[in-house]
């Protein structure tokens, strides 16, 4: 059997960090995450994916994310029921968060918290209608905010001037067939 899901989406709210009674961290949250297709009106919808992540996984989460924040996640769907304080039967379904990359840069991300302090009319910092202010594509296919193009966050080095993708790294590396393992 296979249970593995992989989402690429927006922080809905800031994590939710608790402690469970022998001290495991458990962070929750929910990730807006776009259809890949338009509904009759042009417009694109939104799914609402709930999450949770466990003990230190879940206090790294909570320390580098805030609501807005552009993430992709990878773990498993679960499903679970529990009874009310009223005796309802309430059913939930949640990815569990196994591994989460974060898809900004530091800098991206303190700018868009800023402008969501300067005009809170939404919960993505003011832009209508999209995550972003220049949306790029990604290769997951969603709404990425990152001008220079890198979509896994992080500096990016200088284009080289010729097609060796390590030129300007450091020093030259030769190599001979008798250095190679196949």
């Amino acid at each position: 059997m296979i249970n593995r899901v992989v989402l690429v989406g927006r922080l809905t709210r800031d994590v939710e960090l608790r402690y469970t009674t022998s001290g495991a961290a458990v962070g929750t949250f929910a990730l807006a995450v776009n259809r890949d297709f338009t509904n009759a009106n042009g417009e694109r919808e939104t799914d609402f994916i709930n999450a949770v992540i466990w003990r230190k996984s879940a206090e790294n989460f909570a320390n580098f994310t805030s609501k807005g924040s552009l993430v992709a996640v990878e773990g498993r769907l679960q499903t679970r029921n529990y009874e009310n304080q009223q005796g309802t039967r309430v059913y939930v379904t949640e990815v569990v968060v196994d591994n989460f990359t974060l898809l900004e840069t530091r800098a991206e991300s303190e700018a868009r918290r800023s402008s969501a302090g300067a005009n809170n009319n939404n919960n993505f910092g003011g832009n209508t209608g999209s995550f972003s202010a220049a949306p790029t594509q990604n290769p997951f296919g969603e709404a990425n905010a990152t001008s220079n193009g890198n979509v896994f966050g992080g500096a990016q080095a200088a284009t080289p001037t010729n097609n060796d993708p390590f030129a300007g790294q450091g020093q030259e590396v030769n190599l001979s067939d008798d250095d190679l393992p196949f």
